[in-house]
């Protein structure tokens, strides 16, 4: 025999052999535990406020993006906020690492019940004498990182 015929049989009797091992090692179809469905998590929808702004800016840090124009609308999945919708230019936000697209849809469809979709503007009107606080980071009593924004809440 040639080497090079050597060479496929050893190369043959080697993959058999590894097919027989990975079937010997195989969970049988019955057996198999199901795919799970994604567990459906509790949604609440809500107006941003100014103390939100540390997590609108850890959210637009996420998904590499500016935080939103005030008036927000917030999506939250079991407490996290996961998407955020700005009333005023309809920009939307979301968790990267979590499905929201399911969240995007109900922000989108609360925004059209308010009515303020993108392009019909969406300031509210305001009380004379009344000023809207700021949503972006820096805002409000203190700094968004660090041990003393963690145990202030």
């Amino acid at each position: 025999m040639s080497h090079p015929e050597i060479t496929r049989r050893l190369m043959e009797a080697r993959t058999a052999d590894m097919l027989r091992r990975a079937a010997r090692m195989r969970i049988p179809r019955d057996d198999a535990p199901a795919p799970r469905e994604p567990a459906e998590a509790p949604v609440t929808l809500r107006f941003g406020r100014p103390d939100d702004a540390c997590e609108l800016a850890r959210l637009a840090q996420l998904d590499s993006a500016v935080p939103p124009a005030a008036p927000v609308l917030l999506g939250e999945m079991s407490g996290r906020l996961v998407a955020a919708l700005s009333l005023a230019d309809g920009r939307l936000i979301a968790d990267p690492f979590v499905p929201t697209a399911g969240v995007a849809e109900l922000l989108r469809a609360r925004a059209r019940q308010l009515g303020r979709t993108a392009g019909r503007g969406g300031a509210r009107r305001r009380r004379p004498g009344r000023r809207r606080a700021p949503m972006g980071p820096g805002a409000g009593a203190g700094p968004c990182s660090g041990p003393t924004a963690a145990s202030s809440t």
